[in-house]
């Protein structure tokens, strides 16, 4: 006699198989037709086959895409990480290491060397990051499968397809992000083609290998994008109590509105700058404010949020020795550098938790540890690395 369990596992296996075959049959047609779309902008079979071989959708891309960190993560976590002492340290190293280089593209696009430095900082740590998802493979499951944008990813793993037809980069440098960002600064393809540009004076464009050409790349993107020489991004600003007026990028006005409505600088000097400002609250009235320039808005069109583009541009001053953030975070948990993300794994590992090597990256052993101390001391099990869960390790 079989089992009922038996029945109940062949049914679920049996719909499981129907319910994927239909899937992958509409991601191979979804292929087919960007074949057909790449021959007519000059994207030999040849090319497209070799590049496509054994493509198949990753759900995992999927849900990455519903879980930016740009967008997910709070404003003291991500600058936390971003803009630590060890990413200062490293930053200027970086600099003193590659000083013709970004003393170049200062001078021909006109953008600070120390902003260029920031992009490439946050980007990829200064090179030690290059991404693990294959192009092809990320950007096809994004262009048949995603919930949104398709025909922008189709766009993208179109504008791939031509970086590799014109002989620009070979395809297994093709590696970036889930997103298709790739190359030292990460460009999107499509950024690639537009604005990627020798810096080395070899006669190629190699985002990827060169770090001459990233930092001249990235010094026209945010030329392209607006940068304004010898401006500032912004700077930190006192928001009085009970303040109920604009705020936002967006919300620009001259300097002066912004004086008349009792915004002050943090440091006690006069509000400063041309053009007009806007008021940036990124953890809403209770937290530190800036007021914003265009410098600020040709960060911010690098990825498309504030957290981003705060990050590089108080990394930029960091790198100028600067201070950073001056007001409190509205939290009384607040972020941990990498260091600290580290010393936690240590310490996670002396309790006989399998976090892997401790490498300040919170994976999902790392989360899973936390989350288990967490609970143990009251806190909402959402395994975040944070200053609480670290003393509680420590026994503070």
């Amino acid at each position: 006699m079989i089992h009922l369990d038996f029945w109940k596992v062949a049914t679920l296996a049996l719909t499981a198989t129907l319910g994927a075959a239909p899937a992958r049959a509409d991601f191979d047609a979804c292929v087919a037709g960007i074949r057909a779309q790449a021959a007519g902008q000059g994207v030999s079979g040849a090319v497209f086959d070799r590049m496509m071989a054994g493509v198949t959708p990753d759900p995992k891309i999927i849900e990455l895409m519903n879980n930016q960190p740009e967008f997910k993560t709070p404003i003291w976590d991500y600058l936390a990480v971003l803009v630590d002492d060890e990413k200062v340290a490293e930053g200027r190293a970086m600099m003193s290491r590659h000083s013709s280089a970004l003393a170049a593209a200062e001078q021909r696009f006109g953008v600070d060397r120390h902003a260029i430095a920031a992009v490439w900082g946050v980007e990829s740590d200064f090179g030690k990051i290059a991404g693990k998802w294959s192009l092809p493979q990320a950007l096809s499951t994004l262009a048949c499968t995603a919930p949104r944008r398709r025909d922008y990813f189709r766009g993208e793993l179109m504008a791939t397809l031509k970086i590799v037809a014109r002989g620009d980069l070979a395809p297994e440098k093709l590696r970036g992000s889930w997103a298709g960002a790739f190359g030292q600064t990460q460009f999107m393809p499509s950024t690639y083609l537009r604005l990627a540009v020798d810096g080395d004076g070899d006669g190629r464009r190699d985002l990827v290998d060169s770090v001459a050409d990233a930092l001249h790349s990235t010094a026209n993107f945010l030329a392209k994008s607006g940068w304004q020489s010898g401006a500032s991004w912004g700077y930190e600003v006192n928001v009085p109590d009970g303040y109920s007026g604009p705020s936002g990028r967006g919300s620009k006005q001259p300097v002066s509105a912004w004086a008349a409505r009792g915004i002050t600088r943090v440091d006690g000097s006069a509000l400063t700058g041309s053009g007009s400002a806007g008021l940036l609250l990124p953890a809403g009235r209770n937290g530190p404010g800036f007021l914003v320039f265009r410098n600020y808005d040709a960060a911010y069109a690098y990825n498309g949020a504030d957290s981003y583009a705060l990050a590089i541009s108080l990394l930029s001053d960091r790198l100028k020795g600067r201070p950073g953030v001056q007001g409190a975070w509205p939290t009384d948990d607040p972020g941990i550098s990498r260091a600290q993300r580290k010393e936690m794994q240590r310490l996670l590992a002396a309790r006989g938790y399998d976090v892997g090597e401790p490498d300040g990256a919170i994976g999902a052993k790392t989360r899973a540890a936390i989350s288990d101390i967490q609970g143990k001391i009251g806190l909402a099990q959402n395994g975040r690395p944070s200053k609480k869960v670290l003393d509680a390790l420590k026994g503070r």
